[in-house]
């Protein structure tokens, strides 16, 4: 990545926020560009400066982390918002993914795996704890919503389904016309998205799930 991704970091316990910040000051690819205390603030300073990246907390005193993630959408914004809370409440992280956040992480994240979650919300991904993943997509399965497309791309299904015929990263590049390495990036993926351990866990829980469009 050429340029640094610009944060802006909202947070209402000031340990934690600066603690953070301090953190990602020390990862080459993040810039932070501002920081603020609550959701009101946050939308102050938004109004101020460019962001790439709004990395929120959901609870938050005069207005919380949902109210940010609809105003910003309401107002057709571009920043992605990546949520970064304590709270494994469904009802929250699902009202968090509807209004438009594009990840919802737990605040026991470990920073390789914060560093890497938000490079890939700024290359247009999502990004879910492991312990939230199979919650929210049972939740969109159940009401309705493409589950699949929301949280993994078309090739991720696609090479999810030949997992699940049993075909091994060889066969699957072969049939695809793709490099193994690619086929091993786009797995780990898969496992990551799926909160899975290995290949195995990823084709059950999918199976579980119901996302899976070609049965063994």
């Amino acid at each position: 990545m050429s340029e640094r991704v610009r944060l802006v970091v909202v947070d209402d316990h000031a340990l934690f926020r600066r603690g953070l910040v301090g953190l990602l000051r020390d990862m080459p690819e993040f810039e932070v560009a501002a920081e603020a205390s609550n959701g009101e603030q946050a939308l102050a300073v938004l109004a101020q400066v460019q962001a790439d990246i709004i990395l929120l907390d959901l609870n938050m005193p005069v207005m919380d982390g949902l109210g940010v993630v609809e105003a910003v959408r309401r107002a057709g914004d571009k920043p992605r918002i990546l949520m970064l809370t304590i709270s494994q409440n469904d009802a929250d992280l699902l009202a968090a993914i509807r209004a438009g956040a594009d990840g919802y992480l737990l605040k026991n994240t470990e920073p390789e795996d914060l560093r890497r979650a938000l490079l890939r919300v700024a290359q247009g991904q999502s990004v879910l704890s492991p312990e939230v993943t199979a919650p929210v997509l049972r939740a969109l399965i159940q009401s309705g919503n493409e589950a699949p497309q929301s949280m993994l791309s078309e090739r991720e299904m696609e090479i999810l389904d030949l997992l699940a015929l049993g075909q091994t990263t060889q066969q699957i590049a072969s049939g695809l016309f793709l490099s193994e390495n690619t086929i091993k990036t786009h797995v780990r993926h898969i496992l990551e998205k799926l909160g899975a351990a290995n290949r195995t866990e990823a084709v059950s829980k999918a199976m579980q799930l119901g996302i899976l469009r070609q049965k063994r």
